[in-house]
């Protein structure tokens, strides 16, 4: 009997999911947009990849599933997950699955960056930027929208540039106003576009590789990853080879759907059923006032039944309510 894994990565702009066999081997997969609901957002990505298996005559019987990503703990008690891991480790594992030589792990996704350094297969320093989002998909986005231009194509313009602009890349607020400014004075909307991809990388690299030896074999990862402008641009600055591999917005899931894998030490089948379109989740904030912490909770409730509480930093949450 064969047995999968899957892995789910939920981030606050896109949420990623992936199906692996014993092998590692991705047999499906799906990337949406979260849409500011994690819940629903994964009932979709289940439905699709439930439709991808039933098309290829796959019984998918699962015996792990991993989340990572910002809403990792929501979402692995949803699914009731064995696992439940942080972007690094995740991001980590996935690419050294394919790429066992990786020394430097670029990943820049729709709202966060990240810098992970490894040295033979182990993380030995990572930098994480949520703060600015000069660096992010999220900029990319609204500039595109800003000049007219699909976001799919930013990265093609990008490549007709011969003479592109100097954009400030410090922050959103310099970058947007540097841009407006250069677009007033006559400057190509090609030049203007490869100035922006230059922008992220360098917002990137100061923001995050500061006092970091970045070394091959470098592989860039995330949404972004798919903009050829600002994969040629860390080529450019870096002057190395920079590879994208072309699961490469999925790495994250598949590095979680591996660590799913090896934590099931027993080789028991999970209880899960893709069928969970129909489940109502909902989740309700509180406060408790047991002390002076004042934690604000998170109660998840599986069609009306409390499954489980987040955002305490004791036990004194437990007196919630067990149905609504």
């Amino acid at each position: 009997m064969d047995k999968y894994y899957i892995g789910v990565d939920i981030g606050s702009i896109s949420t990623k999911a992936v199906v692996i066999d014993s092998n590692n081997n991705i047999i499906a997969s799906e990337y949406i947009w979260t849409e500011g609901s994690p819940i629903e957002a994964t009932k979709k990505v289940v439905k699709t990849l439930k439709n991808i298996l039933e098309k290829k005559k796959i019984k998918c019987n699962i015996y792990g599933i991993g989340t990572t990503g910002s809403a990792r703990n929501l979402i692995g008690t949803v699914l009731n997950a064995n696992v439940v891991k942080n972007e690094i480790t995740a991001h980590a594992i996935g690419t050294l699955s394919v790429y066992p030589d990786v020394k430097t792990i670029l990943e820049i996704g729709g709202q966060d960056s990240k810098l992970i350094i490894l040295k033979n297969g182990i993380v030995v320093d990572y930098a994480m930027n949520t703060l600015c989002a000069a660096g992010t998909g999220a900029f990319l986005s609204s500039q595109a929208k800003r000049l007219g231009v699909n976001i799919e194509d930013l990265g093609n313009i990008a490549l007709m540039s011969k003479n592109p602009s100097k954009i400030a890349a410090r922050c959103t607020v310099f970058a947007e106003s540097d841009l407006v400014h250069k677009a007033q004075i006559g400057h190509k909307k090609e030049d203007l576009i490869a100035g922006i991809c230059n922008s992220v990388v360098h917002n990137y690299l100061n923001n995050l590789a500061k006092g970091k030896k970045i070394e091959d074999r470098v592989v860039f990862q995330g949404g972004v990853s798919k903009n050829v402008g600002v994969v040629e641009a860390f080529k450019r600055v870096l002057k190395t080879e920079v590879y994208v591999d072309t699961s490469s917005h999925l790495m994250g899931a598949l590095g979680v759907a591996i660590i799913s894998k090896n934590a099931n030490k027993n080789g028991s089948k999970l209880d899960f059923n893709f069928d969970i379109d129909n489940i109502e989740f909902k989740t309700v904030g509180s406060q408790c006032s047991g002390c002076s912490n004042n934690c604000e909770i998170v109660s998840v409730y599986k069609d009306g039944i409390l499954i489980d509480k987040m955002g305490g930093r004791c036990d004194k949450g437990n007196s919630l309510r067990k149905t609504i």
